[in-house]
This record gives structure tokens, C-alpha cells and sequence, in this order.
């Protein structure tokens, strides 16, 4: 643990899944202020316009003409190419003056919430959620530790986005309360075995995002779908901004327990 706040992440190397919208674009904006000359960004989505869109604006920020290199992935995490090229180009962005390598797992989709547990069947469709959710943060991550081993004068910081859905069942939200447990307890296990590595499991709140707004609408459960539309009718939903400065702030302070869940209203 430090003794006093760092003022910046130091020169590092981030990798950022799902970072084109939403939490993960948010991230990338508020790392990038507190990068030193000399880091890089690989940045990691499905979906190739917003994704340049957003290395563009890194490009012209105050960090992006001083030299940050800001690299996109478009690629689907939950085929094992895609991971590879993540980590071919996180090899290639590496620098010798880098002290501080961060990934933070942050891509993740809702799954079918329309439905209630007992209709899940089909195998191939539970695996494929699963496959994206949840194998696909474990192999990305196992093979970036394996990239850029422990050594001296290297930072290394593993941050999985979980949710209070890791902690508490929600009713026709099966697939994506098991992913984010099952998520949750792989990284807690990284932490025990790993105490080099700063493990952080955050959850960022209820964000006003696109996947709110499908939770507000198509939620079968009846009681759950109410509770999402009354906090975005009360204004109870937090902006990504918001959420992000608390990581910001934990990641600073680096004070938390490696491998503990910390929830934004902890902060």
C-alpha cells in the first residue's frame, strides 16, 4: 500500500475491454489525465467506429500531444483470436520506460433478462454468454500477467467493472448476476494467489447508460423493471463521470484490500 496519494498512475500501459461507450470510455478519458509522457492506451471493443472515435479524441487531448500512444483493438473477446490480438499489440505498445501495466476488464453485455431462470435450456446459448462474461476476462487477463511478468520497478493493476448483481440475485437477470459473481470470485482468487498484483473488484453504481435503459424495459420481473424506472424517474442514476471519479480516487490512494469488493457508495 502507498503511504501517501499518488498524484498520477505513473507511466503505464492500460488496456481497457469495452471501452468504445458507456463506463469504459469514461475510464479511458479520466486515466488519461493522470498518465505520464511515455504511456500507452490499448483500447478494446466490438465496435470499430466508436472505438477510433475515441482514440481520436485521446489524440488531440492534452495527454495525446504530449505523446501518448493510444492503439484500437476491434475485436469479440469471447473468440480466443480476439484475445490474441490484444495481446499482441498491448507487446507491441510496451515501452522500457513503462512502470505500471493496468487492465481493466470492463466489457460485458446484459444477456436475456426477458426470461426467468427455468427457461434456460439450450446450452450453447448459457455458454456463449458465458464465453464473453466471464472466460473470456480470465484468459485475457492470464495471458496479459503472462506478457509482462513480475519484476522489478513494474506496477501491475487487474480491475474487474462487477456489480451488486455479483453480491444479490435479481429475478430474470440469471445470466448476467451468474457472470458477475462468477467473475467476482475469479478475481478474488487472483488476489490470493498473485500478492504482487492489485486486484480490485468495482462496482461503479447504477450508471445512466444504454444498458439502464434496457434494464428500465425489458426486465421480466415486474418488481426489478419498476425499481430501475422509478430511480431513473427520481434522477437516482449516476452519470459515468461520476462513478469514475471514485475509481479514479481509489486507484490513487491504492489503500483497498487486493481482491475486495469495493461498491461506489463505499468510497
Amino acid at each position: 500500500m502507498a503511504a501517501t496519494e499518488r498524484t498520477d498512475l505513473g507511466c503505464a500501459l492500460c488496456i481497457i475491454t469495452g471501452a468504445s461507450r458507456g463506463f469504459g470510455r469514461t475510464v479511458a478519458r479520466d486515466v488519461a489525465r493522470l498518465m505520464e509522457p511515455g504511456s500507452a492506451f490499448v483500447l478494446v471493443a466490438r465496435s470499430g467506429d466508436e472505438l477510433r472515435a475515441l482514440q481520436a479524441e485521446l489524440g488531440q487531448s492534452e495527454a495525446g500531444k504530449a505523446g501518448l500512444v493510444v492503439e484500437c483493438v476491434v475485436a469479440d473477446l469471447s473468440d480466443m483470436e480476439g484475445v490474441e490480438s490484444v495481446v499482441t499489440t498491448c507487446e507491441e505498445a510496451f515501452s522500457n520506460q513503462i512502470d505500471h501495466v493496468i487492465l481493466v476488464n470492463n466489457a460485458a453485455s446484459l444477456g436475456d433478462v426477458t426470461r426467468y431462470a427455468k427457461s434456460f435450456t439450450n446450452m450453447a446459448e448459457v455458454d456463449s454468454y458465458l464465453s464473453l462474461n466471464v472466460s473470456s476476462s480470465l484468459c485475457l487477463t492470464a495471458k496479459i500477467l503472462q506478457a509482462f511478468p513480475q519484476r522489478s520497478g513494474l506496477r501491475r493493476t487487474v480491475i474487474n467493472v462487477s456489480s451488486l448483481c455479483a453480491l444479490k440475485p435479481f429475478c430474470s437477470w440469471v445470466l448476467y448476476c451468474t457472470g458477475k459473481a462468477a467473475r467476482e470470485m475469479m478475481f478474488r482468487v487472483l488476489a490470493e494467489e498473485e500478492p504482487d498484483i492489485r486486484v480490485l473488484n468495482y462496482s461503479p453504481g447504477p450508471l445512466d447508460t444504454d444498458m439502464q435503459m434496457l434494464a428500465r424495459s425489458k426486465t421480466a420481473d415486474p418488481t426489478i423493471r419498476k425499481s430501475f424506472s422509478d430511480m431513473f424517474a427520481q434522477g437516482q442514476l449516476l452519470t459515468c463521470e461520476e462513478s469514475c471519479a471514485k475509481l479514479m480516487k481509489l486507484l490513487l490512494e491504492d489503500k483497498y484490500t487486493s481482491g475486495a469488493h469495493i461498491d461506489i457508495y463505499d468510497v
